[in-house]
Formats: C-alpha cells, structure tokens, sequence
C-alpha cells in the first residue's frame, strides 16, 4: 500500500482502471486473507477472465501467492489467494516514555518473534543508539523470518510531515530532533516514522479497507500521555502542520493541573496513568518531576487488580479517571461526531469497571444525544495496536495497498 498525502497524487491514466482494480483486489485480500478467484469475482461482480488478468500480474509482481485451501469433506479444494510476504519481515517498534516495545512481524502484521522491551532513554543520541542495537539483536536472533524490509516506528510525539523529525514530544522532552534518517544510516535499512496512534489509525484502515461501514473513526490511547488519531471519510486526517486531532492538549479547565507540554488543565493531565496513579496514592506529581518511589512501584495493571480485589481507594481513582476520560471524549464527539472510538492504553483492562462512569460523562456533555450512544470499541495492550501500526508502516507501501492521508 502506498502512503501518499495530496500533493503526490497524479493525474489518471488509461491504466488508472486497472490499477484501481488491482487495489480493491489486495484490499480484499488484506482484510480476508484468503479468497479464491472465484470469490472475488463474485464478490466485485467481474467475470472470472477478468479477475484472472488481475491476480496473474500480482503474482507476477510477488504481491500475491497462491495455497490450498483446508482440507474438506467432499469436492476439489479451491486454490486460495493470499498477500504474499514469505521470506519478508519488518520490524515494528513502538516508543513509550518508560519502554520502548519491539518485534519482527512478517509484512501483515503477524508476529514472527516475542514482543521484548528496552528502557527508553530520555537522551535522544542514547535512545538511537541502544534502538538500533536491539533491531539488529531480534534480526540477528530470528534468521527464518526472511530479509528485513525496513523498520516501522511508532513515536509519542508529533512529527514533521515528512516523518524525519520529532517536532515535539511533550512526554519525553524532545523538540526537533531527527531521528529517522539518522537511524535508517545506523542500519542501513528504510526506516519510517508516524506518530503513535496515526500509525494504529492507519492500520485499523489497512485492515478494515472495503470491509467497514464506519468511515469515520477516532482513535484514543491512553497511557503515559493521550494520543488520538482521527480517520475521516477512511483518510487519517493530519493538518496543515501534521498536529490534528492533539485533543489530549485541548484543556478541561485553564485552572488544572499541570501537563507535559507546559500547558495547565490538559484533559492529558487527568486522564494520563501518572494521573491515575497519583490519585490513587493521594498525592499530586507534576510531570517532569521525581516520582515519589510509591508511585514507580505501582501501575494501573497493579491498581486495576486491587480495584477488582475490592479496594474501594483503587476504584475511586479508576472511576475519577473515567469521569474526565468520557468529558473528553464529549469534546471529541461535539467536534466530529464519529462512527466509532476505538479506546487503548492500561485503562482499558478495566473497561468493565469504568464504563458507565464514562458513558455518564460523555451524556453530561454531548451536544446530541443520540451522539453520546457513539460506539467504542475497547483494544487490549495484549493486541498491542501501536506495533501493529508500526508494521504497517512498512507492509502497507510493499504490498500495495493505497491510503491516502488528508
């Protein structure tokens, strides 16, 4: 899939058919994995000479392979068709204040090794460093999962257009800093960066292509800072200055406490698991201060579970949380009235708990009512969204996929 922003777009040609063509078929293959020509020709209306045209100039381009399909009762098995990234791999990383998350994937997302983790270093000629160490270790210690195809780099931060420099990272500190190119020399190998959960949006549209009625969608995590990505019209939306949908900076209350980015009363600043954390300890930590050592020895996970256990002090800094989460989400429904909120981040393992404090929130202050009934979808940290994103940073362009970001 190839990755294109308005500018680079080009006039059609007699061989834009057959091109548009050609992406809806990997489209579908991306989001089936599995589809035999006679399906797709059902499936899209074409006839079968027309399909076979198709998918024999994608195999030709080792885009697509062919396998049988499982064994079954009675009658020939069909042969199927998949996206084809055999002896390809990426490695998909994704950067968090605490630990940065890595692991080869093959070129649609599936695992081909653990998922490991490193400290993050808060120096930014450090955290180069000790990255492009690690990439090459779990490339050197996975030799079966094929050539590496590039590096996939999901960043907390705000990154120029051209996805070369950290522009701004409130949560680690950093103001211009280049990183891509700087680690694609280290490693000789491509390396593309985004923005953490523009890269989960643009996954989530990957994958769901052709398949989901919900063309408008808005993406929350919530971690060590708010991230959300926002997908209009099935087209990751970036601004002029690659800065929109930064709700977690939009301000609850001017009079609030202190956020990473210098700003007082960020919704950021009281939904973020330092926020969290802080209520459940009783004590107020301002962002880029020491971190009482009660505090680094907790975790949402370990106050979720003690919520669960019964302790009523945990519940009531999950339920707080909860409370100012769904007043965000309200400022995020009033602005683009979305089919769908995709919620991640530790806050989602308590999802059963916080539900309802969160829907009452949002009702509070929503402008219709109907749009509080938006859906939201929870994502588990075990789906780990942002490596996914990361991947398809790399897939995306090799196996031919188009998204076009507004």
């Amino acid at each position: 899939m190839s990755i294109r922003r308005p500018r680079e777009l080009r006039p059609a040609t007699r061989e834009t058919p057959r091109a548009i063509n050609q992406q809806i078929v990997l489209g579908l293959l991306r989001s089936q994995q599995g589809m035999s020509r006679a399906g797709l020709a059902r499936r899209l209306g074409m006839q079968r000479s027309a399909i076979g045209r198709i998918v024999a100039d994608l195999i030709g381009r080792g885009l697509v392979c062919e396998s049988p399909a499982p064994t079954t009762s009675r009658g020939r098995r069909p042969t199927l068709l998949r996206l084809d990234s055999r002896e390809r791999c990426a490695v998909a990383v994704d950067v968090r204040v605490t630990r940065t998350y890595l692991a080869v994937t093959d070129l649609v997302g599936r695992e081909l090794s653990a998922v490991e983790s490193f400290p993050t270093e808060r120096d930014p000629g450090d955290f180069l460093e000790h990255l492009a160490h690690e990439v090459r270790r779990v490339l050197a210690e996975n030799p079966g999962a094929g050539a590496c195809q590039g590096v996939g780099i999901a960043f907390p931060g705000m990154l120029d257009r051209a996805g070369d420099v950290v522009v701004h990272s409130p949560t680690l500190g950093w103001r211009d800093v280049p990183l891509r190119e700087p680690l694609s020399r280290a490693l000789a190998l491509p390396v593309t960066m985004e923005n953490a959960v523009k890269a989960w949006a643009l996954a989530q549209v990957w994958a769901l292509r052709g398949e989901s009625p919900a063309r408008d969608m808005v993406f929350v995590n919530v971690s060590d800072g708010v991230g959300v990505g926002v997908v209009i019209g099935g087209e990751v939306l970036r601004g002029r200055h690659n800065v929109a949908g930064e709700f977690g900076h939009l301000p609850l209350s001017v009079d609030g406490p202190r956020c990473a980015c210098g700003a007082t009363g960020c919704w950021e600043a009281y939904v973020s698991n330092l926020a969290t954390l802080s209520r459940y300890v009783g004590r107020p930590i301002e962002p880029g201060q020491p971190v009482p050592a009660e505090v680094a020895r907790l975790s949402v996970e370990v106050v979720v579970a003690r919520a669960r256990a019964g302790d009523a002090k945990a519940l009531h800094a999950l339920l707080s949380t909860a409370h100012y989460l769904g007043l965000g989400l309200a400022s995020v429904v009033n602005a683009l009235d979305p089919d769908r909120i995709y919620i991640g981040g530790e806050i989602a393992a308590a999802w059963d708990l916080v539900e309802p404090a969160v829907r009452a929130a949002l009702a509070q202050r929503a402008l219709v009512a109907a749009a509080a009934d938006v859906n939201i979808t929870v994502v588990a940290a075990q789906e780990h969204p942002r490596l996914r994103g990361a991947t398809a940073l790399v897939g995306a362009p090799i196996l031919g996929t188009q998204v076009v970001i507004a």
